[in-house]
């Protein structure tokens, strides 16, 4: 776990990491504990539909990023690192990489399937059958593909990456 002190100090966190890793709870968390708004890229990559979702273009997804990222304060989370998403990455005080254990993420999949099927918890998708078994394969991606690729993207930001395991 980072020091708190780092925490309060930073204004502008952007936290990456796998499905499941726990990204949503600890930028819920942090922006509750700081008074800080936090966003989803995956609501900047899709508009919500009543009717179904729509993937913006990447036009719309930079400047919805763009209009955040230079804000005083923020928080974004996600498991994207496409160009759009970039900027956050530059204006960032903070990057928190969660490199969770791939039998947590394993975990957390089914019981986010379990709460959001129940009607405990609300998702920003329906989950289905289908969706269980995709967030199983972005889970083994990460693992064996994306990882990589993404402590590759972080290396010129070393001074503010911290590397996180829960």
């Amino acid at each position: 776990m980072f020091r708190k002190k780092e925490s309060i100090n930073s204004k502008r966190i952007h936290i990456i990491g796998s499905v499941a890793s726990g990204k949503s709870t600890l930028a819920r968390k942090l922006s509750d504990d700081m008074n800080i708004a936090y966003y989803e890229l995956d609501n900047i990559m899709w508009e919500r539909r009543e009717k179904g979702d729509r993937r913006r273009s990447e036009e719309e997804r930079t400047a919805i990023l763009h209009s955040i990222v230079y804000q005083e304060s923020w928080i974004v989370e996600g498991v994207h690192h496409q160009e759009w998403m970039r900027e956050s990455l530059e204006q960032s005080d903070l990057i928190i990489l969660l490199d969770t254990p791939k039998q947590k993420r394993t975990f957390r999949i089914i019981k986010r399937f379990i709460e959001e099927k129940a009607g405990i918890k609300k998702g920003n998708y329906k989950q289905t059958l289908r969706m269980l078994m995709k967030m199983f394969e972005w889970s083994r991606r990460f693992e064996n593909e994306e990882k990589e690729t993404i402590l590759r993207l972080l290396k010129p930001y070393h001074s503010k990456v911290k590397i996180m395991k829960s």
